[in-house]
């Protein structure tokens, strides 16, 4: 994959079960570019994020992240390599503040590195 690609997906499909909800889907998202998923309810943007992070295994196709193939990898491998969802709106830990959930994404050697210099730019 050309150096200046961060993001290539080819071909992608992905099951629930016996229900497939993405069929042949390929993108590629230069480094630097910023990119939106839109589509109706039940379009595959959420099955196509959790592909792409390791929560869900494609059925075909592949993903590449800056020339690594990620397809099949789990979230906590794909976490140190930069990739992560942040949940809308489930208050995942509703009792913290916005600066303790904050915290709680820093548990990877690289962000706890960066913990402070990140908070600080925040708050």
């Amino acid at each position: 994959m050309p150096q200046h690609l961060a993001l290539k997906v080819s071909e992608l499909d992905a099951h629930y079960g016996d229900f497939q909800a993405l069929w042949n889907v390929s993108f590629e998202v230069k480094k630097g570019e910023m990119v939106s998923i839109i589509g109706a309810n039940g379009s595959g943007k959420s099955t196509l994020l959790n592909s792409i992070a390791g929560l869900l295994a494609p059925s075909r196709g592949t993903i590449e992240f800056f020339g690594e193939r990620i397809d099949g990898l789990l979230p906590h491998e794909t976490v140190p390599r930069g990739i992560t969802l942040v949940p809308e709106g489930r208050r995942v830990f509703p009792r913290l503040t916005v600066y303790e959930n904050l915290v709680m994404g820093s548990y990877t050697p690289k962000t706890r590195a960066k913990k402070d210099e990140t908070l600080t730019k925040i708050y």
